[in-house]
């Protein structure tokens, strides 16, 4: 992923997308996704501000292709910490201790990948990376809970986001109640919050 400045030119055809979209979310990891500036991006990748729109129609498609990307990598990240877990309850918190990690790690989750912001931009890629997210949360949500899937994934989702928005601003950092990394005790509060879940 892009860190600073490059020299004009040095891209090659096909390459030049896939590292605005790596500069972009690196950009929203630092300032969030309200301070996303397409001429912001373009400088650190050494391009011309000009350049994105060479392949994005305008902010909000870029946009939608960082989120795209973000939710593969999120999708990929909460896969791995269920991998190998039968219990959905378990399935369900270890997905909601991993949102959170990502949260805090990119500052990234459902409130950009599915903004409402972006539904007018009808971004494919996007949509298939949101609905593979949805996937590894709704299964296990929909074993424990039934017709109240919804409902539970809504209550995890924004007990995970909290933790990990929480973490991202340096609030959970700070307070010196544990050591223990934000996606632990999202995964705990999960484990809590599921098992009070009428089955």
């Amino acid at each position: 992923m892009p860190g600073g400045p490059r020299r004009r030119g040095r891209y090659h055809h096909g390459d030049l997308v896939p590292a605005l979209v790596g500069a972009g979310l690196a950009q929203i990891a630092e300032r969030g996704p309200a301070n996303f500036s397409v001429a912001e991006v373009a400088r650190r990748v050494g391009v011309s501000t000009a350049a994105p729109y060479r392949h994005f129609a305008d902010r909000d498609a870029f946009l939608a292709a960082v989120a795209a990307h973000a939710a593969t990598l999120l999708a990929a990240a909460m896969t791995e910490a269920v991998a190998g877990l039968s219990d959905p309850a378990e399935r369900l918190a270890g997905a909601a201790g991993a949102y959170a990690a990502f949260v805090a790690e990119h500052r990234v989750g459902f409130d950009l990948v599915f903004s409402p912001g972006l539904r007018g931009v009808r971004d494919v890629d996007l949509a298939d990376a949101g609905r593979a997210v949805m996937s590894v949360l709704l299964d296990p949500a929909a074993e424990l809970a039934g017709e109240g899937a919804l409902r539970l994934l809504e209550q995890v989702i924004a007990l995970a986001h909290g933790y990990g928005t929480l973490d991202a601003d340096g609030f959970l950092t700070a307070d010196r109640v544990t050591d223990e990394p934000t996606a632990t005790r999202a995964r705990r509060a999960a484990r809590a919050l599921i098992a009070g879940t009428p089955g």
